[in-house]
């Protein structure tokens, strides 16, 4: 029997698909369809400290190749996920969730954090580092100072198992430098990749999403060579206790195998869950359990990180 259970940050896991941060997770009712699909659990949107509404509509359209999008992190702020969360560990305390969070700023981070480390919240936590902080500045992985700074300031009194969403990087060297300040803190995973940054669509000579004159984050069938280079250049870095969420591009079984053979542990969907439903978690898995059976392999440890390379 081929089992696609996993296990990520000490938690086992039944199944190593779940959702991406943003999709089918606004609401309670949208992460209990998920914590009710086949998937191995759920990511909660990423959570600021209050509420958001986001940037105003157009801000999401699917196109051929994926999708793009400048929500501009709504969310209903902390204390609905975590509340939820809590409920959850009592009423299913043999499953394990995901908290995806970001502050506004980095005291707003801290303050975030701070209020997780002293709740009985269990599970794991994702923190966004690819949202825009501070106008005018980067994306927070892209300043590997600041990204050293608040790991550092982080780990100083954080002591949940914590993970980091990261954006797509393009550069052996930033693959390097990035590795090499992650290998200094006791992160569980990171999280390749979220979207890439300021793409443009067209139709009929115009742009298809208001926020920033239509500049978004592209995700689906764009990006999975750019998501599974990611992937593979952090599990060859990374030492082996920082596991790896592969996500970007997933549409078939064969793309969560190829996320899996470049060494993610956990494979999360967005673009394509958006576009089809719950249902793309029973296809693909189904999909993933027929490429592993017809090569033989019988658990994801049988080829995950397995990569071959030309002679």
């Amino acid at each position: 029997m081929v089992s696609i259970a996993t296990r990520l940050g000490g938690f086992s896991f039944d199944n190593c698909l779940m959702n991406a941060a943003g999709v089918w997770c606004m609401t309670k009712e949208e992460l209990a369809a998920v914590k009710d699909s086949v998937a191995g659990t759920f990511v909660t949107k990423t959570a600021t400290l209050d509420y958001r509404a986001g940037n105003p509509e157009p801000r999401y359209q699917n196109v051929p190749l994926g999708s793009i999008n400048s929500m501009g992190l709504p969310n209903q702020g902390l204390a609905y996920y975590l509340d939820y969360l809590l409920e959850l560990q009592e009423t299913e305390p043999n499953r394990t969730f995901v908290l995806s969070l970001v502050g506004m700023s980095p005291d707003e981070t801290h303050e975030i954090l701070r209020r997780v480390e002293a709740s009985d919240f269990n599970g794991l936590i994702e923190l966004n580092l690819s949202c825009p902080n501070v106008p005018g500045k980067p994306q927070i992985a892209y300043d590997f100072e600041t990204t050293e700074t608040i790991l550092h300031e982080v780990f100083s009194y954080f002591t949940k198992p914590l993970g980091i969403k990261l954006p797509p990087y393009f550069d052996i060297v930033h693959f390097d430098q990035a590795a090499a300040i992650f290998n200094k803190f006791p992160l569980k995973f990171v999280n390749c990749v979220n979207s890439i940054g300021n793409g443009l669509y067209i139709e009929d000579e115009q742009v298809v999403i208001k926020p920033k004159n239509g500049f978004g984050g592209i995700g689906g069938e764009y990006i999975k060579p750019t998501a599974l280079a990611n992937v593979h250049a952090f599990y060859q870095r990374l030492k082996p206790e920082i596991q790896i969420i592969g996500t970007g591009g997933v549409l078939t079984g064969r793309d969560a195998f190829e996320h899996i053979l470049c060494g993610a542990s956990m494979v999360q969907i967005g673009t394509t869950l958006q576009k089809e439903g719950l249902a793309a978690f029973e296809r693909i898995t189904e999909e993933l359990q027929a490429i592993m059976a017809e090569k033989g392999y019988e658990k994801i440890e049988d080829f995950r990180g397995k990569l071959r390379y030309m002679d």
